[in-house]
């Protein structure tokens, strides 16, 4: 007994030390540790790494900007035969431990031991929560026992239910996909509440393993892991027999599923996310940022589809410029054509097919397109393609197909035709017609374009972006010409001079001589001859047939008659940029440099009456729970007092929210000067309304009787416009509105060359702007400016532009009431004499 006792205590003694050790130790660890340990309140605030994404105002996906895919969800919304998986796979155990399980951790290492391998894990979900929130991946003891000692913390501030939330937010689930909700998106294109018991299961055993456990990439293991967890949750009383038996032979259904955009705005998109970068820097990528633009959905596709046929259209006119590569396809199967192909990329609408045969007889050719297989173009969709030499110059109409490709061709086609089921074929159930119940894939041949342009439409009366497309494909080019591209703006910029004209005293009915002039400069080695773009003249004419017309020696000499500085003084006013304005009579015909935009910005303020207006795009800005962090300023047109009507608003809002004001809704490098406005935003009057009513209708004229009588296709009242075309045809335009929507289009080459002959805005920018106006004013109203007091109509003639005498062919012309002409003398009402303004006439004349 003595030899037993004294061995008994030995014992004793090493388990006490062992233990006093062990505690010693651990102290000493937890002191030294427990500082640098983060507080658990920050659980609350960790934003879950959530993708930006970008809204239309109709709320369609516009784009997603981010590395993880996440879409936070709380437990209310999880099924509870969900939760119970996951407890099944990861934590059986959890709502009974303390945050660390000691009978799980024996469990692991007993499945070490006797398999060679851990299925149910050794950490607990409270353990995994801290290590996905706080700690690295390094696989050390500092890291494990940090991750102990965080986990107890966590169990005792937070009740299981949080814990359990915060961990189905955070798992990664394989294929970008962070959280429950985005693997089931991911996996099964559905929500949680849609999964069947085998998808729970499925996405059960991913966290152990996305790689390895991931249906898409390992089917085989997958099954395994989703087996055993059913089996885990019959073992555990979460399902019933039969229940386990039918998901255990469900076959797998997952397929890999993105949510793809459904506004095709990838030029607004990234003014969207760089704008949420300038806000948030890096951190617009990850916190959850919902933001709303102010585009419309059915616009802004409308807008993109309408400037890529304007531009294709375009394109067809002036030839086929060839193949865009070509190889050798003799002996080459079907698929080492497909792996060829994957060489040439899509370009929008536009797919890359290699020519593999011409039959001539048959006017049709054999075709293997990227990724879509085999396919007949037939040659009637070749007509168009005439060998390309320069822009104004092509070779004859092709008469059969080899004239326009030959075999090994790369070319770019557009699918009329995928392959499909023939109804009558199908439904005859023999076993012929099921082997020709496939039609050919049917193509036409196309080609990307070289020419670019841009669309902005503006609300008139805020300036809300409603629309905007900067170019063919953003794939090709990042290159924003709605924002970036500075052109001359040609004969669009007329309006603007003849407004300036209205405000200093002229009218519509001001006369002035469209004649021949010629001016000697210094600098030109030639002198400057301007003429009309038909080249001949046509004496004494309006301001308004000027204008509607488009008469450059009108233009040229009413800018002279007002005034260089004048003029440019006007532009400031209208808040227009002059910075690469000329100060010579070339301003007149729009040789200045603007933006897209800048132009769009000045058509609104024509359009909503003479108010100054500010283009934005972001119209709320929300985080990932759904909290408002922006909302942009509503706009107020302000025509008295509006200094002291600004400092109202801000006093009051200053008076109820110690919160700084916002910036505005949107920062475009191509809007007026940038400004720290507050909420809401007073537009002051930037023109007399009456000269705005007088201008609004003498561009309606323009539509009516001028350069934009294609616009007469909308079958509209309200239209008013300006095309626009340069020097040498390089930058074409048309831009032109109606009281309540204002809408640009520019086409031109990056580099500026000239467009071609017969190329004009009329026929290049203005079929653009009709497509998209054409959806863009569906079932609205005409809206058109009210008449404004103090415009009076007077019958003039038209040759003088002075007051019609009785009898005399004339025509009614509106006029602001101090400008109006004089009442004919009593001598001239009776036939005799002149109405005594000849010296004013002349001067306007010579």
């Amino acid at each position: 007994m003595s030899h037993l006792l004294r061995t008994s205590r030995v014992f004793a003694w090493f388990f006490l030390t062992g233990l006093s050790v062990a505690i010693i130790i651990s102290s000493s660890l937890y002191l030294y540790l427990r500082p640098n340990l983060p507080p658990v309140e920050q659980l609350l605030d960790v934003r879950l790494q959530t993708p930006l994404r970008v809204y239309s105002k109709d709320n369609r996906l516009i784009a997603e900007f981010g590395e993880k895919r996440r879409a936070p969800i709380t437990i209310e919304q999880i099924p509870t035969i969900q939760l119970q998986a996951f407890l099944a796979a990861e934590d059986a155990r959890f709502y009974e431990h303390f945050g660390v399980d000691i009978k799980g951790l024996t469990r692991a290492a007993v499945e070490l031991i006797t398999t060679g391998e851990i299925q149910s894990g050794g950490s607990t979900i409270t353990m995994q929560v801290a290590k996905n929130y706080f700690l690295s991946r390094d696989r050390t003891f500092i890291r494990k026992f940090n991750e102990i000692l965080l986990a107890l913390q966590i169990e005792r501030e937070l009740d299981k239910n949080r814990i359990l939330e915060l961990y189905l937010n955070k798992i990664y689930l394989g294929n970008r996909a962070y959280g429950i909700a985005a693997a089931a998106q991911v996996y099964y294109d559905k929500p949680v509440t849609e999964l069947s018991l085998a998808q729970m299961a499925m996405l059960a055993g991913l966290p152990k393993a996305p790689s390895a456990y991931n249906p898409l990439a390992n089917p085989d293991r997958a099954l395994i892991r989703r087996n055993w967890i059913l089996g885990r949750m019959k073992d555990l009383g979460y399902i019933t027999e039969d229940a386990w038996s039918l998901a255990s032979k469900a076959p797998l259904t997952s397929s890999y599923n993105t949510r793809d955009a459904e506004v095709d705005a990838d030029y607004v998109a990234e003014m969207a996310r760089a704008e949420m970068v300038r806000r948030y820097g890096e951190n617009a990528y990850t916190d959850g940022y919902s933001v709303t633009l102010t585009v419309d959905s059915d616009k802004q596709q409308t807008a993109t589809e309408a400037l890529r046929a304007g531009l294709e259209a375009y394109d067809r006119r002036h030839g086929f410029r060839g193949p865009i590569g070509q190889f050798d396809i003799e002996g080459l199967t079907q698929a080492e054509l497909s792996d060829r192909m994957q060489n040439y990329p899509r370009v929008e609408t536009l797919v890359p097919a290699v020519v593999t045969s011409i039959d001539d007889e048959k006017n049709e050719v054999k075709v293997h397109a990227r990724r879509l297989g085999p396919g007949v173009m037939p040659f009637e969709t070749m007509t168009w393609a005439r060998r390309f030499r320069t822009e104004s110059i092509t070779g004859p109409e092709p008469e059969k197909p080899s004239d326009v490709v030959n075999p090994g061709d790369v070319i770019y086609v557009k699918v009329d035709q995928l392959p499909q089921i023939k109804d009558s074929e199908a439904e005859s159930g023999s076993e012929s017609a099921s082997a020709q119940a496939v039609t050919e894939l049917r193509v036409s041949l196309a080609q990307a374009p070289r020419i670019e342009g841009a669309l902005i439409s503006l609300e008139a009366k805020t300036g809300a972006i409603e629309a905007l497309a900067g170019g063919y494909s953003f794939n090709q080019s990042k290159y924003n010409r709605a924002t970036q591209a500075s052109r001359q703006p040609g004969s669009t910029f007329k309006p603007f001079l003849y407004l300036s004209a209205l405000e200093n005293g002229r009218t519509p009915a001001t006369i002035y001589n469209d004649a021949p002039i010629v001016f000697e400069d210094s600098e030109l080695e030639t002198a400057w001859r301007p003429q009309n773009s038909s080249g001949q003249f046509y004496g004494p004419t309006t301001l308004r047939e000027g204008l509607y017309r488009s008469r450059n020696l009108v233009s040229i000499r009413l800018l002279r008659d007002l005034g260089i500085n004048t003029t440019l003084s006007y532009l400031k006013q209208l808040k227009l940029p002059t910075e690469n304005m000329p100060s010579n009579l070339s301003l007149s015909l729009g040789s200045g440099l603007l933006t897209p935009m800048e132009l769009a910005r000045g058509f609104a303020v024509i359009a909503n009456g003479g108010y100054d207006v500010q283009p934005y795009l972001i119209e709320r800005i929300e985080e990932w729970d759904g909290t408002v962090v922006y909302e942009a300023p509503k706009t107020i047109l302000c025509d008295e007092n509006c200094d002291a009507s600004q400092r109202q608003v801000a006093d009051a809002e200053q008076s109820t929210s110690e919160q700084p004001p916002e910036i505005e809704g949107m920062t475009l490098p191509a809007s007026a000067a940038e400004e720290n406005t507050t909420e809401p935003r007073i537009m002051q009057r930037l023109a007399d309304e009456r000269s705005i009513y007088i201008m609004h209708s003498m561009m309606q004229d323009v539509v009516r009787r001028g350069t934009g009588r294609r616009a007469l296709a909308l079958n509209r009242s309200d239209i008013a416009g300006k095309t626009g075309t340069t020097n040498e045809q390089k930058d074409t335009w048309f831009a032109g509105f109606n009281h309540d929507i204002a809408t640009t289009v520019w086409v031109g080459f990056d580099q500026p060359s000239p467009l071609g002959r017969g190329e004009y805005g009329a026929s290049t920018a203005l079929p653009i702007w009709v497509d998209y106006m054409k959806v863009a004013l569906a079932d609205q109203p005409a809206a058109t400016m009210p008449r404004p007091n103090g415009i009076v109509n007077i019958r003039i003639n038209p040759e003088t532009g002075e007051r019609a005498r009785p009898g005399e062919e004339a025509v009614f012309e509106i006029f602001k009431e101090e400008d109006a002409p004089s009442p004919l003398p009593a001598e001239s009402i009776r036939g005799n004499g002149d109405n005594g303004n000849g010296d004013d006439l002349s001067r306007q004349i010579f």
